[in-house]
C-alpha cells in the first residue's frame, strides 16, 4: 500500500510538470510506467488513471485564472444586457468560452468515436518517441520563423473564432498521437497564426478545462466507478500532487516565456525522443 502511494506521488509530479510544459504528459506517464508499475491495481485502472489524474491539473488552472474565466459579473458595463438575467453575464468572458468550445470540437468528436482505436494503434514507445522528435523540431522551426516578428494578438480578445478552430485542429493531433503534447500542439498552432507566447499559453490553459474534464469523465464512465480502497487512494493522491505541482509549473512557465522562447522544450523533446528510441531498440 505505501509503495503504491509513493508511485502515485511520482506520477502526480510527472503529470503536474509535463501537462503544462509542452513536452507531453501522456507520453511521459507511459514512459515512466515502463519502469515504475503499479502492482496492486488492475490494468483497466491504470488506463483510466493516466487520464483522470489530469483533473488535479485542471483545478490548478481554474484557481489561478478564476477571474479570467468566471462568466458572471455585477458590473453592468461588462454584461451582455443592462437588465434581466443576462445583466449578470460578462459578455467578454462568454465570448472567450465560445472560442474555447469551438476549439474543443475537433478533438471531442474524434475522441468519442475513435479513442480506443488510437490507443491500440499509437500508444507505444515508438510512436511516443517519434511524436516527441517531430513536434520538438516543429517548436524550433516555428520559433525561428517568428524571430523578429511582433505579434498582433497579445490578448485573448484578439483571438477570432477561426483562430480557435485552427488551434482546435492542432489539439486534435495530440488526441491522436501520444507524445505530441496537448499543450505543445495548441501552443504551436497559436504561434503559427500569430499569437504571442503568453497569449498562446493562456488560451491553451483555458482550453484544457473542458478538454481534459471531458476526457476524464469519459474514462471514469468507461471504468465504471468500481474502485478498490487502494485504487481510490492512489487516484486521489495522484490528483492532489498533480494540482500542487501544476500551480508551481504554470507560474514558472508564464514567467519564463516573457523573456525566453520555446526552443529549449523543442531540444528537450528531440533528445528525449532519441533516447527513447535507442533504449527500446536495444531492449527489443
Amino acid at each position: 500500500m505505501v509503495l503504491e502511494i509513493i508511485k502515485s506521488i511520482l506520477f502526480g509530479m510527472v503529470e503536474g510538470i509535463t501537462e503544462w510544459l509542452p513536452i507531453s504528459s501522456t507520453g511521459h506517464l507511459i514512459l515512466v510506467e515502463q519502469f515504475v508499475k503499479f502492482k496492486e491495481v488492475s490494468p483497466e485502472f491504470w488506463n483510466m488513471f493516466q487520464v483522470v489524474i489530469q483533473f488535479g491539473a485542471i483545478l490548478a488552472v481554474v484557481i489561478l485564472y478564476f477571474k479570467q474565466i468566471w462568466p458572471f459579473t455585477t458590473n453592468r458595463e461588462k454584461a451582455i444586457q443592462k437588465t434581466g438575467i443576462l445583466s449578470w453575464v460578462d459578455k467578454n468572458i462568454m465570448n472567450l468560452w465560445g472560442k474555447i468550445l469551438v476549439a474543443c470540437i475537433p478533438a471531442a468528436v474524434v475522441g468519442v468515436f475513435f479513442d480506443e482505436v488510437f490507443e491500440a494503434l499509437f500508444y507505444n514507445p515508438f510512436c511516443i518517441a517519434l511524436a516527441l522528435i517531430v513536434f520538438g523540431i516543429a517548436f524550433i522551426l516555428i520559433e525561428n520563423w517568428n524571430k523578429g516578428k511582433k505579434s498582433n494578438k497579445e490578448t485573448n480578445s484578439q483571438i477570432t473564432y477561426k483562430d480557435a478552430l485552427i488551434i482546435g485542429i492542432f489539439q486534435l493531433l495530440a488526441a491522436i498521437f501520444p507524445g505530441t503534447s496537448r499543450s505543445g500542439a495548441t501552443i504551436i498552432g497559436g504561434l503559427w497564426i500569430g499569437l504571442s507566447r503568453p497569449n498562446a499559453a493562456e488560451f491553451t490553459f483555458y482550453l484544457a478545462i473542458p478538454t481534459m474534464l471531458g476526457a476524464s469523465l469519459l474514462k471514469l464512465v468507461k471504468f465504471g466507478f468500481a474502485f478498490t480502497g487502494i485504487e481510490l487512494a492512489v487516484l486521489f493522491i495522484g490528483m492532489l500532487v498533480s494540482f500542487v505541482v501544476s500551480v508551481v509549473v504554470i507560474k514558472f512557465l508564464m514567467n519564463y516565456i516573457k523573456k525566453h522562447d520555446f526552443k529549449v522544450f523543442g531540444y528537450y523533446r528531440i533528445i528525449l525522443g532519441i533516447l527513447v528510441l535507442g533504449y527500446f531498440f536495444m531492449a527489443s
